[in-house]
Order: C-alpha cells, then sequence, then structure tokens
C-alpha cells in the first residue's frame, strides 16, 4: 500500500468510494428522516394540539425545548459506547427506544405529562445524530466529508418536504375512534423507527472491514487510506477523549453550533404556526405545502454548497456567506406581510441554515479521531441543542408579550450572524486531536 491517496488506482479509489456511498448513505438517510420527523412534528401537532390541551405560546416554546435537556444529559455517553459497542447495536436500540416513546407521547392528558414526554424522547434518542457523524468518519475521508454528511443530511430538508404536507392530511383527516388527529400525527409517525431500528441491526456494517459488498482489494484500500489519515492526525496532536472536551476549538465549534441551532430548531417548530398566521383560511393541509417550499430550496442549496466546498477543500466562506444570507432573510420578515414575500423571505433562511450543516461538521473530523472524535462531536451538539431549547421558547416568549413571532424571529436572525461570525474567528492553522 503506497503512502498517499496518488498511490491508489483511480479505479480502485472511485470504484469503492461510490460503493460505500450506495450501500451506507441511504439506510442512514432513511434513519435521519424518521429521527427528526419524531422530533419535530410537535410543531404541526401544536396546529390542534395547543387548543385542546390550552397550552400558551410561552408553553409551547418551553416543551419543545425540553426535549434538549434530555438529549444534552446523555449525548457524550451514548456517543462513547457507540465507539465502543459498534454502530450496528447501538444505534438500533436507539431508534428502538424512540421509536416506542414517540408513540407513547401521542398519550399524554396535560401539558405536564407532555412536558416529561418530550423530555424522555430526548432521553431516548441522545447520540443519534453526533453518533451517525462519528460513523462516517469510519468510512470517509476528510475530503469526503462535506459531501458525503451532505447526502445524510438531506434527510433534514426532505422530512420538511414530506413531513410537512403528510403531517396536515393527517391533522386534517385523522379522527379515527374517537382520538385526536394531533395524537394519531405523532402515534402514525413513531411507528416506523420500530421497524428501522430492526432493519438498522440487520443490515448496517460496523466498519469497513465487516462490509460484505465490498472486495478484499477494495477494504484493504479503504482501511489504508483511512489508517494513514487517522496516523498523520495522532502523530501531530495526540490528546485523549477527556482532554478533548477541554479542548478550546472543541468549544469554539461547539458555540458556532449552539447559535445556528437557534436558528434550525426554530425554523422547524414554529414554521408551521408562523405560515398558519398568513390567513384563518389556511386549512391544514395548505399550511403543509406552504411550508414544504423553503425546504426545498434548502435542499438544492445543502447539496451544491458542500460540493463545491468539498471540491475548492474551503470550509470558511462556504458556511458564513450563506448563514450570513439568512441571517438577513430572517431580519427582512419583519417588513413585509404578503404571504408571498414571507415565503421567499422564510426560503432563503433555509438556504443558509441546511447550506450550514454538512460543511460544518466536516470540521472536528479534521483534528479529531477515535474516542476523542467520539467525545468531541457529542460536546459539540449537546451545547448546539441547547440552542434548540432557547430558539423556540424565545420567540413562544417573545411571541406571548408581543402577540407577533416577527420579534421572535429577528432575534433569531441575529443569531445567526453571530454563527458565521464565529466562523471567519476560527483559527486557520488545525492541529489533530486524538487519543
Amino acid at each position: 500500500m503506497g503512502n498517499g491517496p496518488a498511490s491508489a488506482p483511480a479505479s480502485v479509489e472511485t470504484k469503492t468510494i461510490r460503493k460505500v456511498q450506495a450501500r451506507v448513505i441511504p439506510l442512514l438517510f432513511l434513519l435521519y428522516i424518521v429521527a427528526y420527523l419524531d422530533r419535530i412534528n410537535i410543531g404541526f401537532a401544536a396546529l390542534t394540539m395547543n387548543k385542546e390541551l390550552a397550552i400558551s405560546s410561552q408553553q409551547f416554546g418551553l416543551l419543545v425545548g425540553v426535549f434538549f435537556f434530555g438529549y444534552f444529559l446523555f449525548e457524550i455517553p451514548s456517543n462513547l459506547l457507540l465507539h465502543k459497542i459498534g454502530a450496528r447495536i447501538w444505534i438500533g436500540r436507539i431508534l428502538m427506544t424512540w421509536g416506542i416513546m414517540a408513540m407513547l407521547t401521542g398519550l399524554v392528558r396535560n401539558v405536564s405529562q407532555l412536558y416529561a414526554a418530550r423530555f424522555l424522547l430526548g432521553v431516548a434518542e441522545a447520540g443519534f445524530f453526533p453518533g451517525i457523524v462519528l460513523y462516517l468518519t469510519y468510512w470517509f475521508r476528510q475530503r469526503e466529508q462535506a459531501q458525503t454528511i451532505a447526502l445524510f443530511m438531506i434527510g433534514l430538508p426532505v422530512t420538511s418536504i414530506l413531513g410537512a404536507p403528510l403531517s396536515g392530511l393527517i391533522l386534517d383527516h385523522a379522527h379515527w375512534l374517537g382520538v385526536s388527529s394531533w395524537r394519531w400525527l405523532l402515534i402514525l409517525e413513531g411507528l416506523p423507527a420500530i421497524g428501522c431500528g430492526i432493519l438498522t441491526y440487520l443490515l448496517l456494517p460496523n466498519r469497513p472491514a465487516e462490509a460484505s459488498f465490498l472486495t478484499p482489494s477494495e477494504k484493504d484500500w479503504l482501511t489504508g487510506e483511512l489508517a494513514r489519515e487517522e496516523a498523520q492526525k495522532r502523530k501531530k496532536y495526540p490528546i485523549s477523549a477527556m482532554q478533548a472536551l477541554a479542548d478550546g476549538r472543541v468549544w469554539h465549534l461547539a458555540a458556532i453550533d449552539f447559535a445556528m441551532a437557534i436558528g434550525l430548531y426554530s425554523m422547524s417548530f414554529w414554521m408551521p404556526q408562523f405560515v398558519k398566521s398568513f390567513s384563518s383560511g389556511y386549512s391544514n393541509t395548505v399550511v403543509g405545502l406552504l411550508v414544504m417550499i423553503p425546504h426545498l430550496v434548502g435542499l438544492v442549496a445543502m447539496i451544491l454548497v458542500s460540493r463545491s466546498s468539498d471540491r475548492k477543500l474551503e470550509r470558511r466562506y462556504h458556511i458564513v456567506i450563506p448563514t450570513c444570507l439568512g441571517g438577513t432573510a430572517l431580519l427582512l420578515l419583519g417588513t413585509t406581510h404578503s404571504p408571498f414575500f414571507s415565503v421567499a423571505f422564510l426560503s432563503l433562511m433555509a438556504l443558509g441554515i441546511y447550506a450550514f450543516y454538512p460543511i460544518f461538521f466536516s470540521l472536528p473530523s479534521e483534528f479529531l479521531t477515535g474516542f476523542s472524535a467520539a467525545s468531541g462531536i457529542a460536546l459539540i451538539n449537546s451545547v448546539a441543542n441547547l440552542g434548540g431549547f432557547v430558539g423556540p421558547y424565545a420567540i413562544g416568549a417573545i411571541g406571548g408579550k408581543t402577540g407577533s413571532l416577527y420579534g421572535g424571529l429577528a432575534a433569531v436572525g441575529v443569531s445567526l450572524f453571530a454563527s458565521a461570525a464565529l466562523v471567519l474567528l476560527l483559527p486557520r492553522e488545525r492541529r489533530p486531536l486524538t487519543d
């Protein structure tokens, strides 16, 4: 085996990467759709649930955010266990646990029970996303990271593209057995996670050495390439998993992601209610179709921007420019009450948020590996998920006082600009961390 990628026959390199992408990414993509749907469908349930349970805007912001406290507390231990036990067993377990919890959420009788159910859903799902990001480092080199993460993370916009109209239809038409449609929404959309957990256990290989779809020569090439890249990181700056938790760059990335997560989850949880506010005559189905439009724009942006970033091996401005566009759009939302322009600004917001994530999550693997990657990536995502509490809760609190969501959305726009500014402050020289 040669010492660099140039020594590998181009045909072996291209064929192996394409095989891995074709066999690993589709399953992870499906899992992410199921995960994100169960996390955000409370935003659509709110269209009828809030009235039935007498939930105020501020209470809704809190019950959305309490999910992330459970996620925060258990994310790092979950990722370390995944690295030790293996992705096949651990991710399968996560899926089945949260599927059961998501369905039980549809049975709550009051706001207090809903708070508890959302917290436990966060506990059940803890470690899923950072676990997948860590898992991808077992299969792909740094040069493929942004585009590969994008192929997985297009599950974010696709979930809303498919889930928004589906959720609207369920709310309008599922009134079976005298049970409220929002309850059916939570129950029906929790079921796929259990099936996907079984599918994960049966189909997901832990490492390239276990991949039956690769030939021996392809396994040798991929294993050698990944080992060479990891050795370079270890050689430059070895560090333990615990030291990674105290590393300044890890916390810098966590702060960037925290500011952006305020935008992501504000968009995910509040967009249905914001679109509904355009006209009281909109049915839930129409709201679902309108909500779908910004996510379609975000999907295209996610693919094109991440591809450009990998091709040019440039991360900083591929993050900053879309993020600033998104922040500007949020600030401009308050200048119009036109449904057309509001959807256009929401589309620019989605463009900025979705383009950010694949490129951002290629950054930790530039200097983290092994158990330090497991702990570092989990820490970044744990801190960021607290933004999932802050953003939706702030919008609910501001909306409760002002009677409008515009002020809260403008505050979220400022958060996106803060995220972009923190990206510009990242050190240009990268030091690898490992254990």
